[in-house]
């Protein structure tokens, strides 16, 4: 049945999306680190400047920012999140109801925008509206926050997913306080255990990957 309003507050989804005709448009990571700002500075109920003005602004054109911390202004919280050379994965929880189309479409926007600046090119980014996957259980976004950070080495990009330096996989490696602390939904509270989890599904996951292109062909 259709809804009028699907996104409420509570509610977590996988959101990604992908570039027209896979067009590497993250493969150079200071265009990594303008969607990952961008999606940051938008995350925010409060009324701002455009982001190109706040930018502008030398104080605040090298601060630091983590996407898995909370703050107070927030509209969704970041549990996860992965950017591939030509495409997103986030996993979000939503903190307001009818916000997420919005925030989406505006960090789109603004990327498309800051690109197509920066290489002189005109039209469209992206190959659809991004698509979103609601999560209805705990095991369902234990084993989808795996596939997001194991995405890299599905593809083959790095042998370890640690090795690949834009996503969340690090910081629930390396901070005691995302797993324990802060990732509440996420059922796994010790990092090791989270890697093994991870790490034991690498070669399922490519493997699988390569009989689906072989079908294909």
């Amino acid at each position: 049945m259709y809804q009028k309003n699907k996104f409420i507050a509570g509610q977590i989804f996988h959101i990604c999306n992908k570039s027209i005709a896979n067009f590497g448009i993250f493969k150079d990571p200071e265009n990594v680190l303008r969607f990952l700002k961008s999606l940051n500075y938008l995350n925010s109920y409060k009324n701002k400047p455009p982001l190109s003005t706040y930018l502008r602004s030398n104080k605040n054109r090298n601060e630091k920012f983590n996407l898995l911390i909370p703050q107070n202004n927030n509209l969704v919280k970041i549990i996860s999140y992965c950017i591939m050379p030509d495409h997103y994965h986030i996993l979000i929880k939503l903190l307001f109801t009818g916000r997420l189309s919005k925030l989406i479409g505006d960090l789109e926007n603004s990327y498309t925008r800051y690109f197509n600046i920066k290489f002189k090119r005109k039209g469209p980014l992206w190959q659809s509206r991004f698509r979103s996957v609601e999560i209805k259980t705990d095991e369902q976004l234990l084993h989808v926050s795996r596939y997001i950070h194991i995405n890299p080495t599905t593809a083959r990009l790095v042998e370890k997913p640690e090795d690949w330096k834009f996503s969340s996989y690090r910081d629930y490696l390396n901070n005691d306080k995302i797993l324990k602390e802060i990732m509440t939904e996420i059922t796994i509270k010790n990092p090791k255990t989270y890697k093994k989890f991870c790490d034991d599904r690498i070669d399922y996951q490519r493997k699988l990957k390569e009989i689906k292109k072989l079908l294909l062909e």
